[in-house]
């Protein structure tokens, strides 16, 4: 039985070392598992939560996959750990991979939760995320991403990446 490929929207954020080296690997890696169907431009952002670490540069892809969502996050972990991540959530990290959506799939487990709980009320997420894909609607909420972007009151500290 042939597995038919859902399309899966990822969030790529970088705050130490060679932070565009860093994204571009990270893509050159998922790219060979993954159809990259759309990239944004890069974002240069300020940390959210523990705000005593460097700036991030994000992005977010649009991908065409036949791998299950367990599939896709073990991916996005094993680049992670060949890109040299260590730390958990909030530290300063060489690279971070998120499943934003995974097509209009909820999923709430342990070890994984689709749509990102997080992604309504991260401007650093939405904003290259609305640049490829402003019509995706959010299954839980059935907003767009451009209305939930244009629904969160803070949006400064995100510019787009003058190497981007």
């Amino acid at each position: 039985m042939e597995v038919k490929p859902v399309t899966a929207y990822l969030g790529l954020g970088s705050n130490l070392g060679e932070r565009r080296h860093n994204l571009e690997r990270a893509l050159e890696f998922l790219s060979q598992r993954l159809r990259l169907e759309k990239i944004s431009s890069i974002y240069d952002s300020e940390p959210v939560g523990n705000i005593q670490q460097p700036r991030f540069l994000n992005l977010a892809c649009q991908t065409s996959t036949t791998l299950s969502p367990p599939g896709l996050i073990a991916l996005a972990k094993g680049i992670e750990a060949k890109l040299g991540r260590t730390g958990g959530s909030g530290a300063p990290r060489i690279i971070d991979i998120d499943i934003l959506f995974y097509g209009d799939q909820v999923i709430k487990t342990p070890e994984l939760v689709i749509p990102h709980p997080r992604l309504t009320e991260r401007a650093f997420v939405l904003v290259p995320l609305v640049e490829i894909a402003p019509e995706l609607v959010h299954p839980l909420n059935g907003k767009t991403v451009k209305e939930l972007l244009d629904a969160l009151k803070e949006v400064q500290g995100i510019f787009k990446w003058e190497g981007s």
